[in-house]
């Protein structure tokens, strides 16, 4: 039965004929099951056909039983440990010393048979939690139940949680089906701990079993339960959890509220989160955050930023989440100037050392290729992290400034920083891009040799890249077959970017086919392989792909640059002629053809491998790149530099054609195009023509 939604508004209707618990009367007077408990199903909370049904209770391992009687009849001799010993592992714990506590643990351990007071239990328990040991799990258990502890339901709780927190699922389960006394402590614990593994169908299972036991689960349980929904990213199973809140007047609870968010969010209705939100009583930090994090999830960045500038305005406190979260969506949105401002409020706001929002913050100005804005950043940072790390050699690499990027990677090995799969996919890309091929093999073989860590697709792709810039078309396939692993699709990428370049038709085509079969429907395959069909004469094979392509309706959609001037985005597409300043931007950019062909350009119309339209030939004068260009030009101060954006990857012709322009200006040029950026300066290129 569904709860009505009462005077709640919302856009939609709750119209849904078949419950989402079907079997089971959600009563809130006296609950009971209308049909028997394995009928119970809810929507698709099965996990490959498999139940797992919770075991009936057991005696608990550890003895709660008659403990006077039992010492009175076989009366044992109690070892006190020395209250010192008590007192300085409680006192470390209360400072957060954990490690240490633990340490001074083992001389208890090494003893053995003293009786701990429970305060001594409860900060070990702490320090378990503090250091996530599963390994300080079982030292404290163990000696626990060997000493025979009397545990009270608070600390059975603080036991089970002790498992819930360290990820130790399996143990936690067992402890809670033998606790011979539950309260709705005990619940939540077991319940958010399913829910943190992602156990989505065995939450459902023990929420059931919890509610025909007539425990009000209150605000903590519903919002874990609306986790729960958004995990299984199906929006009825959450719309009937939020009628139920509704009913029990928990539904203004500020967790349960940001918990509705977040599953509208991710079940695909950004109307009803944004409703929700409407009707918080009180916004708070963790509400804003939850919408504007809904907003970015579904691509509306520039709403993203308008809700940041709503709750500045608002004057709710804003956290390090919030500016990270902001400065990923400028990332997207390749805004600088909005970066910017939320880079001053970071600082106001007195997040300026905060190294989530630093990380973030490097992270962005490493990607626009503010690299000394990026470096600023990162040395002002007084803590850092492998994240922070990592985001400041992989902008030296993206950039082409691959000594630098290695330069840092030394640095970080030097500070005792643990470098992780990531930092050496930063370095390997840095060493391809920057054709260091002595070095990238070298931080290849020493990534399982030194640091233990196994190589990925991703590593491969690097290293084949990196042949594949030399030339040694051969070794790079060579080395896809000997891949201890299928190759993946970025694998033959990366051959066929270097097939491109060094005009190898055979192992070209024979990348090209084997994208198409792994990938057959991103669209960019098919024009890949009908003009590597093409350039190599087999006209036959050209056709059946057109077939295909008209058989299956697909279409490639038209390339599309942009710039942001003034705070505000402007787009092109090739051939363009929708815009306000059409007359002067075919104007000026006919003056640069002009001017640049005295310096030797010629209009490139050899197309091997591109990711453009076959109809672009036609106006490849007025290509979307060199369209957003002559606008950056007629529109800017001429001492900054032009930040272009572009949906496919930069073809040749306009490659040499701005890297002209950027000399005959005296401009930089930065175009981040679907394959990498590219930094034009001095009719040079940050890629080394190598895309």
């Amino acid at each position: 039965m569904e709860i009505p939604l009462l005077s709640y508004h919302f856009p939609f209707t709750v119209k849904d004929k078949k419950s989402m618990f079907p079997g089971y009367c959600f009563s809130f007077s006296r609950r009971k099951w209308i049909n028997p408990f394995d009928r119970i199903r809810c929507c698709s909370l099965e996990v490959q056909g498999v139940q797992r049904p919770w075991l009936k209770p057991k005696p608990s391992k550890i003895d709660v039983g008659e403990r006077k009687e039992t010492v009175l009849e076989e009366p044992q001799m109690r070892k006190h440990p020395s209250s010192g010993i008590c007192s300085q592992i409680e006192k470390l714990v209360l400072n957060k010393r954990y490690r240490e506590a633990l340490e001074l643990f083992e001389i208890l351990e090494f003893e053995g048979g003293f009786e701990l007071k429970s305060s001594t239990y409860d900060a070990l328990i702490s320090a378990c939690i503090g250091l996530k040991s599963i390994r300080g799990v079982k030292r404290v258990f163990s000696y626990m139940s060997s000493n025979g502890f009397e545990l009270d339901l608070y600390m059975r709780n603080r036991v089970l949680l002790m498992h819930v927190k360290c990820g130790m699922m399996i143990d936690a389960r067992r402890l809670f089906v033998e606790m011979p006394e539950k309260n709705l402590v005990t619940w939540n614990m077991i319940i958010g701990g399913l829910v943190d593994s992602g156990d989505y169908a065995e939450v459902f299972r023990l929420f059931f079993i919890m509610w025909e036991e007539s425990l009000d689960g209150g605000s903590r349980t519903f919002a874990m339960m609306i986790r729960a929904s958004a995990g299984l990213g199906h929006i009825f199973v959450g719309r009937q959890l939020h009628t139920c809140t509704l009913k029990m007047g928990v539904a203004d609870n500020i967790f349960v509220t940001c918990a509705l968010i977040d599953m509208y969010s991710k079940c695909g209705s950004i109307e009803d989160a944004q409703c929700v939100f409407d009707e918080m009583p009180e916004k708070t930090t963790v509400g804003w955050n939850s919408i504007i994090a809904g907003y970015a999830l579904h691509g509306y960045s520039e709403e993203a930023v308008s809700k940041f500038y709503e709750m500045r305005d608002s004057g709710v406190e804003m956290d390090h989440f919030t500016f990270s979260m902001v400065l990923r969506i400028c990332t997207r949105l390749a805004s600088l100037e909005h970066a910017k401002q939320a880079h001053a409020s970071l600082v106001r706001h007195g997040f300026g050392l905060d190294i989530v929002a630093n990380t973030a913050l490097v992270d962005f100005y490493s990607k626009w290729g503010r690299m000394e804005d990026a470096r600023h950043v990162f040395d002002k940072m007084p803590q850092k992290n492998v994240i922070s790390w990592n985001a400041l050699i992989a902008g030296y690499g993206n950039h082409g400034h691959g000594e630098e990027a290695i330069e840092m990677f030394e640095q970080m090995l030097q500070e005792k920083m643990i470098p992780d799969h990531v930092t050496f996919l930063a370095v390997l890309s840095a060493c391809s891009y920057s054709g260091l091929s002595e070095r990238g093999w070298a931080y290849f073989k020493s990534m399982s040799r030194d640091h233990k860590i196994k190589a990925r697709a991703m590593h491969y792709a690097c290293m084949i890249e990196l042949l594949g810039k030399d030339g040694l078309l051969d070794e790079a396939f060579a080395l896809i077959k000997s891949a201890p692993f299928k190759p993946t699709a970025n694998m033959w990428a990366a051959l066929l970017t270097a097939c491109r370049v060094h005009d190898n038709l055979e192992i070209g085509k024979l990348a090209a086919e084997k994208l198409y079969g792994m990938e057959p429907e991103k669209l960019s395959n098919y024009f890949v392989l009908l003009n590597i069909y093409n350039s190599s004469g087999e006209l036959k094979e050209a056709a059946a792909v057109v077939q295909t392509l008209r058989r299956k309706g697909m279409r490639m959609l038209p390339a599309c640059s942009w710039i942001e001037v003034k705070k505000q985005p402007y787009f092109f597409h090739s051939g363009d002629k929708s815009h306000a300043q059409t007359k002067g931007i075919y104007q000026k950019l006919d003056n640069l053809m002009l001017e640049i062909s005295k310096h030797g350009y010629v209009p490139e119309r050899k197309y091997l491998l591109p990711d453009v339209d076959v109809q672009e030939k036609r106006v490849i004068l007025y290509h979307s790149e060199k369209l957003a260009t002559a606008f950056g030009l007629i529109n800017t101060p001429g001492w900054t530099p032009l930040q272009i954006v572009q949906s496919h990857r930069i073809c040749g012709d306009c490659h040499s054609a701005i890297k002209l322009i950027a000399m005959v200006t005296g401009r930089e040029i930065v175009v981040r195009d679907a394959s990498r950026f590219h930094h034009f300066r001095d009719a040079s290129c940050s890629c080394g023509d190598y895309w």
